[in-house]
C-alpha cells in the first residue's frame, strides 16, 4: 500500500473483515468521544462501551448516534451481558440492546459461570438480530492459571460452531488476566499453542489495551490482526505500529521495500 510515497503493509477499507480496531470507551465525555470518532472514524471500526458505563452515562443516546453518523460499529460489551445474566434478566439485556440498535452483542463469561449449552443458546437468540462476539477466557487469574491451549481451543471451536462471527481472547482492559499473567506477560504457551492450531486468525481478536501486547500480536500475525481494548484515544497509534511505523514493528516494513544504502 502506498502512504505519500512509502510502502507500508496494505489496510483494507472499511467496513473491513480483518484488520479491526475496537476501541473501549469507560466513559469519556460526550464532546471528546465525539472529536475522537470524527478525527478517525477510517481507523476505528468499533466501541466498546465498558462494563456498564451504557447505563450509567446519561450521554448514551448521543454518543450511539455519533457512531451511526461516522460508520463505526459498538456494543454494551460482555460484562453488562454477564449482569443481566446472573439476575435471571437476560430478556431485559436482549430488550435494551434491541432498542439501542447495537449491531454487535458480546457474550461472555469472564465473571460469571455460563453453562455451555445456555452459551449456546443466545448466540444463536442473538445472531438473529445482530453481529455476535463471543469472548474466551477467565478475568480471575487462578482460574486462568489452570487453562490449557486446547481449552482455549476447544472453547473457541464451540463459539465459532455456535454462529459466533467473532471471538475475542481475554486479556482484561488492564492486560493482566486471561491469556496475560498478572504481571502482565503474556501466557507464550498459551498463545503458542493457539497459533499453532489450525484455527483461523481471521475471527479471533485480541485484547490489547497496551502497545506491549498491540506489538506482541502484530509480530506474531502481521498488520491485519484483529485488535480490541484500545483505549479511545489509542486508535492512532495502534495505525502506525499495523503500517510499521513504529521502531517496534519497522519489521512490517518487509525488505522487500526498503531501499537501503
Amino acid at each position: 500500500m502506498d502512504l505519500n510515497g512509502l510502502t507500508v503493509p496494505d489496510r483494507s477499507a472499511k467496513p473491513r473483515q480483518s484488520g479491526l480496531t475496537w476501541c473501549i470507551d469507560d466513559g469519556v465525555p460526550s464532546r471528546a468521544f465525539r472529536d475522537t470518532i470524527a478525527s478517525f472514524h477510517r481507523i476505528i471500526d468499533g466501541v466498546k462501551f465498558g462494563w456498564g458505563t451504557a447505563l450509567v452515562t446519561d450521554v448514551i443516546g448521543e454518543k450511539i448516534a455519533v457512531c451511526r453518523e461516522f460508520g463505526v460499529d459498538f456494543s454494551f460489551g460482555g460484562t453488562l451481558f454477564e449482569a443481566y445474566w446472573i439476575q435471571g434478566r437476560i430478556q431485559d439485556f436482549f430488550d435494551l440492546v434491541i432498542s439501542a440498535g447495537c449491531p454487535v452483542v458480546e457474550i461472555s463469561d469472564g465473571t460469571i459461570q455460563l453453562p455451555a449449552d445456555e452459551r449456546i443458546r443466545l448466540i444463536g437468540e442473538f445472531k438473529v438480530h445482530a453481529k455476535v462476539f463471543t469472548e474466551v477466557g477467565s478475568k480471575n487469574p487462578n482460574e486462568s492459571a489452570v487453562w490449557l491451549a486446547s481449552d482455549w481451543i476447544r472453547q473457541i471451536e464451540r463459539d465459532r460452531g455456535a454462529g459466533a462471527d467473532i471471538v475475542i481472547l481475554e486479556t482484561r482492559e488492564s492486560g493482566t488476566a486471561g491469556l496475560c499473567l498478572p504481571t502482565g506477560e503474556i501466557r507464550s504457551d498459551i498463545a503458542a499453542g493457539i497459533l499453532s492450531s489450525s484455527l483461523d486468525p481471521s475471527y479471533l481478536m485480541f485484547e490489547a489495551p497496551n502497545k506491549k501486547l498491540q506489538t506482541y500480536w502484530l509480530q506474531k500475525l502481521g498488520s491485519n490482526v484483529n485488535l480490541s481494548n484500545i483505549p479511545l484515544g489509542g486508535s492512532v497509534n495502534v495505525e502506525t505500529l499495523r503500517l510499521g511505523l513504529r521502531s517496534d514493528t519497522f519489521g512490517l516494513l518487509t525488505a522487500s521495500t526498503l531501499f537501503l544504502p
